[in-house]
């Protein structure tokens, strides 16, 4: 696809390479009884309080009402987010988010007697009910994790408090969706060939990774020229994101915010500490890497502008959509022809919206429900680099794929933490394959920097982000105030910390925080730093131990939240509960470093 000099409208894109999201709702009339079918199965839910401990048959039934109210529900909020999505703009489906989320916060504070009720049930009774019936047993691992968070769980009333509260409070993500995605223009500038071309999100990286020195640093200040008009909006808004974590956290009684993030997926605090720590101590890699581009770039001083651009041309040149599909299907064969299948049968269905259009939202990802396709939203612009997130985010929907086929509703999800092992195994495994297929010297040096990137941006930058999520929820925990000086000031010094003294700090990078989306879903970052790990390990073990490792991989990819992350995994093959993986991921790191010394 060329970039034209001006983004397109939803209406200019040819039908197959927009997503089929007809197959979730034909027309907005059908959207619109589910929505009030779903009124109608909160309304019918209560009906179920003060009778959960009279017998097994009673809990069963409660358990099954509460699947079919949560499954329909999430079909309602998912197509109207995706719809939006499509152009945030459009006014009629930003409503209709607006009345899901509410939906979701009415059914939130219907069925908030649940929990509380259930914890009151005598748990040798509870037990017992477990042994009496075969289908109530399906939720054995769900109550051990009610059970597990007891002391977090509040009364009755107050949970009914709480679950009405929260359509308040994810304002701060919606605030910050609409600037960022709505209303924030950056202007345009002067390409490689002279002609005017608009800065939008979906563009940015590419002009970041433009062999013009002048487009890239035009780009860059045009796009924080932006965000710092907004400086102390964004700060206020990101202000009070942080504080609504740290404000429930300490409602629900836990020890800090980011314990309460952490407790769901029982992920020991030590698992995100030793994250931290284990990266900080090969920070030298990441400053030998930057004084690697200083010296191969040719330049007397590198800005932080200049972290994109890959150390060689890449010849591939632009990649048709369809080609790309063709190079991921070759990359993921080790995964099996059911894989590959199941793949091929996704790009022939309209899972995938491709290109970029006037309103939609930025970025990339893999979304639907339960009983919809695993859909991939895309701003596709023909780099090998959007090849490589066509395989992650596929990796995210095959992984949803085999869950739904495997997993009742109740275990059909999956935690972030091992979400992001199955997407990140889709990258290294493409990554290795073209590595090992390349004969062309230039090529294999492009291939090399990319992967080396993968690792710099994945491994050390969201952990960089991860560290300063820990940062801001410290600060409001001691009585801080988020200002945009504050926020500005220390996120610098950690961007110094990461990159090292051979990067001139342009004033521009301080304001790098407003412009995460991720950092209005606290405490998530990590979990790629920890996924591209894990996946580092899993897509060894699956090229060299064949069969075995694979089907092992698949039954994890099978298993959905049937149970905790770190348990999941050991099945896999990996145990995340140690540092072993991140130190073997940045062994792995230092070799491409010097194999990419050798060669340039």
């Amino acid at each position: 696809m060329s970039e034209n000099n001006k983004v397109r409208s939803r209406d200019q894109i040819q039908a197959k390479y927009k997503w089929d999201i007809e197959a979730m709702y034909s027309n907005e009339a059908d959207w619109e009884a589910d929505y009030r079918k779903a009124e109608k199965l909160a309304e019918s839910f209560q009906s179920f309080a003060g009778h959960l401990g009279e017998s097994a048959q009673a809990l069963l039934a409660a358990f099954t009402a509460r699947d079919t109210l949560w499954q329909t529900v999430e079909k309602v909020y998912v197509y109207a987010r995706m719809k939006r999505d499509e152009d945030t703009r459009v006014a009629m489906y930003q409503a209709m988010t607006d009345r899901a989320q509410s939906l979701i916060a009415r059914t939130s504070a219907n069925a908030s007697f649940f929990t509380p009720e259930l914890l009151e049930i005598d748990e040798e009774l509870l037990w017992n009910y477990l042994n009496q019936s075969e289908d109530l047993r399906i939720y054995t691992h769900v109550i051990k994790q009610i059970l597990r968070e007891k002391k977090h769980v509040l009364t009755r009333p107050e949970e009914n408090i709480l679950a009405q509260f929260s359509e308040l409070t994810s304002a701060t993500n919606d605030i910050f969706s609409m600037i960022n995605n709505a209303d924030i223009k950056f202007g345009s500038i002067e390409d490689e060939d002279g002609n005017m071309i608009e800065v939008t999100h979906g563009r940015y990286l590419s002009l970041m990774e433009s062999k013009d020195r002048r487009v890239r640093r035009e780009a860059f200040e045009k796009m924080y020229a932006a965000y710092e008009a907004q400086r102390n909006t964004l700060a206020t808004t990101y202000n009070y994101n942080t504080k609504t974590d740290v404000v429930g956290a300490r409602i629900r009684k836990y020890g800090s915010a980011i314990e309460a993030a952490l407790s769901g997926d029982d992920i020991p605090l030590s698992v995100y500490d030793n994250l931290i720590e284990t990266v900080n101590k090969s920070l030298p890699l990441l400053h030998r890497y930057v004084g690697l581009r200083k010296k191969a770039l040719g330049l007397s001083a590198v800005h932080m502008y200049d972290m994109y651009t890959p150390l060689v041309e890449s010849p591939l040149g632009e990649i048709r959509y369809e080609k790309a599909l063709e190079i991921i299907q070759e990359g993921l064969a080790p995964l099996g022809e059911d894989y590959l299948l199941n793949m091929k049968k996704g790009f022939a269905e309209g899972w995938i919206d491709v290109y970029e259009n006037e309103g939609k939202t930025s970025g990339a990802y893999s979304f639907g429900s339960y009983d919809s396709y695993p859909y991939i939203l895309l701003n596709y612009n023909g780099k090998l680099k959007d090849v490589f997130t066509i395989a992650h985010e596929m990796g995210h929907s095959m992984h949803s794929f085999y869950t739904r086929g495997a997993q009742p509703f109740v275990y059909g999800g999956h935690s972030i933490f091992t979400a992001e092992v199955a997407s990140t195994v889709n990258e290294n495994l493409l990554m290795k394959h073209m590595l090992k297929k390349e004969t062309d010297t230039r090529q294999k040096l492009y291939l090399l920097n990319m992967y080396i990137e993968e690792f710099r941006a994945t491994l050390f930058r969201q952990t960089m982000f991860a560290e300063f999520e820990k940062m801001t929820h410290e600060a409001i925990e001691t009585g801080e105030v988020l200002t945009a000086d504050w926020l500005s000031k220390n996120y610098l010094e950690l961007n110094k910390k990461y990159y090292g003294d051979q990067v001139v700090y342009d004033t521009q990078i301080a304001m790098e925080w407003a412009r995460i989306p991720h950092f209005y879903n606290a405490f998530y970052v990590y979990k790629y730093a920890t996924g591209y790990s894990a996946a580092a390990a899993l897509s060894d073990k699956i090229l060299n131990e064949g069969i075995a490792a694979r089907e092992a991989y698949i039954r994890f990819l099978k298993s959905g939240e049937s149970d905790d992350p770190i348990p999941l995994l050991k099945l896999a093959g990996v145990d995340m509960s140690k540092a072993e993986p991140i130190e073997k991921a940045m062994e792995t790191f230092e070799a491409l470093l010097d194999e990419l010394e050798g060669m340039l």
